[in-house]
């Protein structure tokens, strides 16, 4: 007779309510454990199919590991099967999965070794999300930068991040005396049951494991008429339950004291759990709406002030428009809020500042909610713009669609005079598959909107395959005055559920579909589905359905499947760099071809094109190649051959060149043959240290550091422009003496030639036409360096001062041309036009510097360039305790060498540049030891010198 262990490792409390098919594949993945002690007790919400009798039959059929136990009615909720489970569970630990879920092979192994290794209470592992409806098999993890690494906690408040995200209950692994000891039990009779019950195990836990393994799958079934309790969130009752188990943590977070913990969890309630609801508000009715206002309002308008300062600037708009019930500013919101990229909203400028209504401008507080300069809205063309276009009608009247919108016209950047026309496009959703337009007639202005109405013959002119594409997206493109904008149809409460379907008849067969039916995207878009109204157009379907998963048809899909993953492994890097080594390193070097590139093929700029553009000014006979990044090249030479980089056309040039010249890097894993010469230009000298002198790089492993050191030992020739270089940047990379060119940096020859009186040349010249600058007022360039979060992830551009007021005091001296790094996304405001210019965008900035009358920067290299036309030189050095204090660290003090003053603050930054010939004649002294010191080198002929050694003298025939 068989008997249940005694004490089991883990007891895996599995519910289950009216899941009779799924059941046994749960059960079953927690039979297969890798720890075989383990049991099961199947918990039953008193289920109307036949879940209870399946569970029973699995406990016949494994008496001595499945238990199964019903509830006498149905609970309503996940959170009392699970309690009962617990009641009668004997392991040492406890686990919860859902009958439609699965555990991890190894999930109860992994979380019991942690358990007893470390002693925690609480052990949690990384849940994957399985979309099982999903053609490719998507899978998305939970949360995953929390399980990068096995960590433990003694309080969840060393670790927010895990308090305030993952809130499942599923993916852990509890003790079970814990549990007890705790009176830790799901809430009853309430949605959302997971979020209390985790708040409470994380707050009472003494110790907490993280494992870095995946130990739950969570499927999830998103094409579903019946959503999940969690998911059905156009009831209003669902989110009057999040909020009241939202009220219950806070209670117990504030008996406990914890306000930094409730801050994390307010933030978090604002950025997720408010938005999942915002979503659904425009297709609900009115009622609705005012009620899901009321309960929010009651709940978030307490919410410190700290908690709305860490909203971006659409979420905060959203939550402050929703807080006074304003559906109409709110919808044009909501459309952006989940189409980040959209724009919705009119916009209105008031005193040179964009904001989203011009609405609440009288109150201060909204007025700096609603200001969205900083999103840049105003400074888009059309064509670079994706605009709201609100649907207003839809009406199907047998083969015919009528289709009319409104496409939102913010600042007026459609001209009142434009020459207006437009089409609606109709895509199969999957590619390289058909499309088909149709005309819009007679697009007009309407106030803040274009208003446009189409007739669109669908049964006659849309002609789907009918197997492959059942999902059709609209698109309607509107072009004004030559520049077009394309844009999805915005649903909103255009009432599509009661829309007659329209006939239709696809290509293959008819036995697949007969009607297409209008529907609403995810993202609130209008797309149509291929679906079977007719009786013989649904058993057709089935029969195509059975012979598409027939034996041929698998065979095919195999085939297609395999010629695809051959595809994608022939572009793969792995595979590209297989070949290049074993063949494309054997092909024959093609003497005199030169592979060019610039800021790893963003630009066509810096030293390697001064010494492209001095090989064509002598007619030196080559064969030059030129890479780039990116779909499309702009600003490179027509004269060139143009190949995008680590595409196969690039790995064969590289291959076969007889000359690389580059100021960053080739990609670090292409090795070089011996018959090719790798000329290294180098982009900047340095303040901040590099290479291995950056702790970084000293922590990497053995391996890491020898396979870096083989690419930087491909350098045959390491461009210089001083000795400090040779003793920063040189020793930090390890390159020898030998291998050093002192010549300068060729990039530099105009900065010289223009300090010694020659002109800025025609490039400068166009330069300034180009960006409109008045001749009468002086230019100031402001160039800052790189400025990233102490994370490492990359902000928005700061100016550290304030541009308006810069504008207003200096406008009518100076134009200030500001370049930013390219990750550092710059935008201005509307009320310094024409008095500061963005000039990020431009690929080179030695036209700029040939502009620049003086230079602000702060520690960015651009100021050992600068200093070479001896003009007066500012650093603004206002978070110089920060940047100096970085692990990095500098090569010299710059406060102690700068050659010119370094104001911390504002006032000061703008007294210096109130008086610039006092900062030149103070400074030039101390401008010409820098100069001296750091560009000894750079005398005007560095890519004449170069050509020189390696082309043949000027005059000369290779």
């Amino acid at each position: 007779m068989s008997t249940i262990a005694p004490d089991p490792d883990v007891s895996v409390v599995v519910i289950v309510y009216n899941d009779e098919e799924r059941l046994p594949t749960a059960v079953g993945s927690v039979l297969e454990q890798t720890l075989r002690n383990v049991e099961v007790i199947i918990a039953d919400d008193c289920s109307t199919d036949g879940s209870h009798e399946v569970a029973q039959a699995l406990a016949a059929a494994h008496p001595d590991r499945v238990r199964a136990i019903r509830l006498p009615e149905n609970s309503g909720g996940c959170g009392e099967p699970r309690n009962q489970g617990v009641k009668v569970a004997r392991g040492r630990y406890v686990m919860f999965l859902d009958s439609d879920d699965t555990l991890e092979p190894n999930a109860c192994r992994n979380m019991v070794e942690a358990g007893d290794r470390t002693g925690a209470e609480l052990i949690s592992g990384l849940c994957v999300r399985v979309h099982t409806d999903s053609r490719h098999d998507k899978r998305v993890a939970w949360y995953p930068w929390l399980y990068r690494a096995t960590r433990t906690v003694d309080s969840v408040s060393e670790l927010p991040d895990l308090f305030v995200f993952d809130t499942l209950s599923t993916n852990k692994c509890y003790r079970r005396d814990f549990l007890l000891d705790n009176d830790l039990a799901f809430p009853r009779g309430i949605h959302y049951e997971d979020l209390l019950f985790s708040a409470q195990a994380y707050l009472a836990a003494r110790r907490i494991t993280l494992i870095p393994n995946t130990v739950y799958y969570w499927n999830v079934v998103e094409k579903t008429a019946v959503k999940s309790i969690s998911n059905r969130r156009r009831e209003i009752n669902n989110f009057a339950d999040r909020v009241e188990i939202h009220r219950r943590i806070d209670a117990i977070l504030e008996r406990k004291g914890l306000d930094g913990l409730k801050l994390w969890k307010d933030i978090k309630f604002l950025k997720h759990d408010l938005v999942l609801y915002l979503r659904e508000l425009p297709f609900l009715d009115d009622e609705y709406r005012h009620r899901f206002a009321e309960l929010a309002r009651g709940y978030v308008q307490d919410f410190p002030e700290a908690a709305y300062d860490e909203l971006d600037r659409v979420h905060a708009i959203c939550a402050q428009l929703l807080l006074r019930e304003d559906w109409t500013d709110l919808m044009p919101a909501i459309d952006t809020l989940i189409n980040r990229h959209k724009i919705s909203a009119p916009l209105t400028e008031r005193d040179g500042r964009v904001y989203w209504t011009d609405r609440y401008l009288d109150d201060p507080e909204m007025r700096a909610v609603l200001d969205v300069t900083t999103l840049g809205y105003h400074a888009k063309r059309l064509d670079q713009m994706a605009l709201r276009n609100r649907l207003t009608e839809y009406t199907a009247s047998g083969d015919t669609v009528v289709l009319a919108g409104e496409i939102v016209n913010p600042l007026h950047t459609v001209a009142a005079d434009a020459e207006l026309s437009a089409e609606l496009e109709f895509r199969a959703r999957r590619r390289s598959l058909q499309t088909f337009r149709f005309p819009v007639p007679a697009p007009r202005h309407q106030g803040d909107t274009i208003a446009w109405r189409a007739e669109v013959p669908l049964a006659r002119r849309l002609r789907p395959l009918g197997i492959v594409d059942d999902v059709w997206d609209v698109r309607l493109h509107l072009t004004a005055d030559g520049r077009r904008t394309t844009s999805r149809l915005t649903v909103g409460t255009v009432d599509l559920e009661h829309a007659e379907a329209v006939p239709v008849r696809p290509r293959l067969t008819r036995l697949m579909a007969d009607r297409l039916e209008a529907q609403v995207s995810a993202k609130g878009h209008l797309a149509f589905r291929l679906t079977q109204h007719g009786q013989v157009a649904r058993v057709g379907r089935a029969a195509v359905e059975r012979n598409l998963h027939g034996r041929p048809a698998r065979a095919a899909k195999g085939a297609y499947r395999r010629l695809r993953a051959v595809r994608k492994d022939l572009n793969s890097g792995d595979r590209k760099l297989q070949v290049y080594e074993r063949m494309l390193r054997r092909l024959p070097v093609r003497k005199g071809t030169v592979v060019f590139e610039s800021h790893l093929g963003k630009q066509y700029s810096d030293s390697p094109r001064a010494v492209y553009e001095e090989l064509r000014r002598r007619g030196v006979p080559i064969t030059p190649i030129w890479s780039y990044a990116g779909e499309r090249p702009e600003g490179f030479p027509e004269d060139a051959e143009l190949v995008r980089r680590w595409s196969w056309r690039y790995l064969r040039a590289l291959a076969q060149a007889e000359f690389w010249i580059d100021n960053q890097g080739f990609p670090l894993r292409l090795t070089k043959r011996p018959e090719t010469t790798y000329i290294q230009t180098w982009h900047g000298s340095a303040l901040k240290r590099m290479g291995f002198h950056e702790p970084t790089h000293r922590m990497m492993s053995e391996p890491e550091q020898r396979a870096y050191q083989q690419a930087l030992d491909r350098f045959d020739h390491f461009v210089v422009r001083s000795e400090h270089d040779v003793r920063t940047l040189a020793r930090a990379y390890r390159i020898p003496e030998e291998k050093l060119l002192r010549t300068g940096y060729p990039r530099n020859d105009a900065l010289v030639r223009a300090r010694e009186g020659a002109a800025p040349g025609p490039e400068a010249q166009r330069l300034a036409e180009r960006l409109g600058l008045d001749p009468d007022r002086r230019v100031l360039l402001y160039a800052p360096t790189f400025r990233a979060n102490s994370d490492g992830r990359v902000r928005g551009f700061e100016f550290g001062f304030d541009v308006e007021r810069f504008a207003a005091r200096f406008g009518d001296e100076y134009t200030l041309l500001v370049r930013a790094h390219y990750l550092n996304r710059l935008t201005l405001p509307p009320s310094v036009a024409g008095r500061v210019v963005d000039v990020s965008t431009e690929p080179d900035i030695t036209p700029l510097l040939l502009l620049a009358d003086a230079l602000i920067t702060d520690y960015s290299s651009v100021m050992f360039d600068y200093a070479l036309l001896q003009r007066p030189l500012v650093f603004y050095a206002y978070d110089w305790e920060e940047y100096a204090e970085d692990t990095r660290g500098t090569y010299f003090d710059l406060l102690a060498e700068a050659p010119g003053p370094v104001p911390r603050t504002e006032d000061e930054l703008f007294a210096a540049i109130g008086d610039l010939s006092a900062v030149q004649a103070k400074y030039e002294a101390r401008l010409k030891e820098f100069v001296d010191k750091y560009g000894e080198y750079d005398r005007g002929d560095a890519a004449a010198r170069i050509v020189d050694r390696f082309f043949g003298p000027a005059g000369e025939a290779r």
